[in-house]
């Protein structure tokens, strides 16, 4: 016999829809403290390209080049996976400009 916290008594089916509603919560509570807009993307990509010019003129034009692949392949791998998920056009383009540049919300 399983031993519950609230005691022998306890209906497990109510145990587990409470653990989940809770997780259900937590998770959209998550979601929305993690959620990055379009403009807030668009803030972190001007945050690279302005970090690239400078990185490239304060020490050398190949660590600024280094910089915009770095970012740019990160653009393309999310693509790729938006892609391979099935999302297609210019939905898989905002959604992999929001997964590179999104961190730009927290900045």
């Amino acid at each position: 016999m399983e031993r519950w916290p609230e005691g022998p008594a306890a209906d497990p089916d109510a145990a587990r829809e409470r653990y989940e509603s809770d997780m259900r919560s937590v998770r959209k509570d998550l979601r929305e403290v993690i959620r990055a807009d379009l403009p807030a993307a668009h803030f972190g990509l001007g945050i690279v390209i302005v970090a690239g010019v400078l990185v490239g003129l304060l020490v050398k034009p190949v660590a600024g080049a280094l910089l915009a692949d770095a970012f740019a392949a990160l653009f393309l791998i999310a693509l790729v996976v938006m892609s391979v998920r099935g999302i297609r056009g210019p939905d898989a383009a905002r959604r992999a400009c929001l997964v590179t540049f999104g961190w730009a919300n927290w900045a």
